[in-house]
C-alpha cells in the first residue's frame, strides 16, 4: 500500500532509497543536501543498513564503488563543489560496469561559490567529469514527488546497463516541501542476484576485475561502452511535452526553472499566445525524437536555465541553424523573473525586439 507524505525533497530521496533496496549510504556534509545524509544516518542502521559519514567525498564515492563490486545497492549525494572531488571514482565505476547511485543538489560555483541553487553541474554530469569515453545516466526531477520516483528509477536503470546514474536536482527540489507519494519498499533479498559481484573465494564471479591494459584491450573494452550507452540512447531517454503541438514558440527547460517556465507558458496561452513546454527528463540520454517532435512546428526555440547556458548549446546542436535560438540564464542563485521573461517571449512573438543582452542584473540574454 503506498502512503503519502509531506517532506523535503532531499528526506524523500533518502526515504525512496530506502524503499528501493538501497543497503549502503555514505557521504559527507555539504549544503543543499545535508538533509539527505542526516535522513539517511536517522534511517539505514535501524534497519540493518550500513551508514557511514565518510572523512571526505573521496572517500564516500570509493565506499559506494566498495560496497557495490560486493554485490549490494549503493548510493552517496553531495552538491557541485565537492561532486568535483567524485569524478575520478564515478570514471572508475563505470569503466569497470559497477552500479552506483549518486545524488548531486547543485549550488552556486564555480570553486566554492555559495549555497544557493543554480544549475551549473550540467556539463559535468552529461558529459562526464572524470577521464575517459564514458556516459552517466543524469535524471532530472522538477518536484519532490518525481525526485522520490527518479530514484527508484536511477536504482534500476544502474543496475540495467551496470552504470553509475545520477539523480540531478537543483537545490531548489532539495529543500522544498511538497506531498510525495512512495510505493511499497522492495525487499533486498528480492533484488535480481548481480552475477557481477566479487565474493572473493565463494562463488567466484564469472569474470575477473582485470585492468585493460594494453591499446587493443581497452579500445575492445571502450567499444562495448558505447554499444552499451547507445542502447541507453534509444530505450531510456525520456521527456514532457506541453502545448507544444500548434506552439510558434517552445520553451526548453529543466528542473526547478521548468516549473517557472511552465507557470509562464500558461499565463501566455490564457492570453491566447500559441506557447509550449519541453522539459528534459533524462538530460543524459536526451531525448532528441521528442525534442524534434515538440519544436517541428515552432518558429523559435526559448532556453532557460540557472546557468550561463550549459543545455543551450546542446539544443543548438540538436536543432542545426533551422530555427532561431534565444536563451536566458541566472547564475549564483538568482531566479529567473517570468514577467521578464514572459513580456520578452510577447516581443519575439509580435517581431519587437531582438532578444538583445541586457545588463548584468538581469542575468544573460543571447540570440543565436
Amino acid at each position: 500500500m503506498s502512503e503519502k507524505v509531506f517532506m523535503k525533497g532531499n528526506e524523500a530521496i533518502g526515504e525512496a532509497a530506502i524503499r528501493s533496496g538501497c543497503m549502503a549510504y555514505y557521504g559527507y556534509p555539504i549544503t543543499p543536501q545535508n538533509e539527505l545524509t542526516e535522513y539517511m544516518g536517522k534511517n539505514m542502521q535501524e534497519k540493518g543498513r550500513v551508514f557511514i559519514q565518510t572523512e571526505s567525498e573521496i572517500t564516500a564515492i570509493n565506499a559506494v564503488f566498495g560496497s557495490s563490486v560486493a554485490g549490494f545497492r549503493a548510493m552517496t549525494s553531495s552538491a557541485s563543489t565537492a561532486m568535483s572531488l567524485k569524478q575520478e571514482g564515478i570514471s572508475h565505476l563505470a569503466y569497470l560496469e559497477i552500479p552506483a547511485v549518486i545524488v548531486d543538489m547543485m549550488r552556486g560555483g564555480p570553486g566554492l561559490g555559495n549555497i544557493l541553487a543554480t544549475q551549473g553541474d550540467y556539463n559535468q554530469a552529461t558529459k562526464g567529469g572524470g577521464t575517459g569515453d564514458y556516459h552517466v545516466i543524469v535524471l532530472a526531477p522538477n518536484s519532490v514527488q518525481e525526485a522520490a520516483d527518479l530514484t527508484r528509477l536511477a536504482f534500476e536503470l544502474s543496475d540495467k546497463y551496470r552504470n553509475p546514474a545520477m539523480v540531478l536536482a537543483d537545490g531548489t527540489i532539495g529543500q522544498m516541501v511538497e506531498l510525495v507519494e512512495f510505493p511499497e519498499p522492495i525487499n533486498p533479498n528480492e533484488i535480481p542476484e548481480r552475477n557481477f559481484a566479487l565474493t572473493g573465494c565463494v562463488n567466484r564471479a564469472p569474470r575477473k576485475a582485470e585492468p585493460k591494459n594494453s591499446a587493443e584491450d581497452l579500445e575492445k573494452h571502450n567499444i562495448v561502452l558505447q554499444e552499451k550507452y547507445s542502447q541507453a540512447a534509444r530505450t531510456e531517454k525520456r521527456s514532457e511535452s506541453i502545448m507544444t503541438e500548434d506552439a510558434q514558440i517552445v520553451v526548453v527547460a529543466f528542473g526547478f526553472v521548468s516549473r517557472i517556465a511552465h507557470e509562464m507558458v500558461a499565463r501566455l496561452r490564457e492570453e491566447g499566445r500559441k506557447v509550449g513546454l519541453f522539459r528534459p527528463v533524462t538530460l543524459w540520454p536526451f531525448d532528441e525524437e521528442g525534442f524534434a517532435e515538440a519544436t517541428k512546428n515552432a518558429k523559435s526555440v526559448v532556453v532557460l536555465e540557472g546557468n550561463a547556458g550549459m543545455m543551450c548549446n546542446d539544443i543548438r546542436m540538436y536543432l542545426g541553424k533551422k530555427k532561431p535560438v534565444y536563451f536566458h540564464g541566472r547564475m549564483g542563485g538568482s531566479i529567473i523573473n517570468s514577467l521578464t521573461v514572459k513580456e520578452k517571449i510577447i516581443g519575439l512573438l509580435e517581431e519587437k525586439n531582438d532578444w538583445r543582452e541586457l545588463d548584468g542584473k538581469q542575468g544573460l540574454w543571447k540570440a543565436f
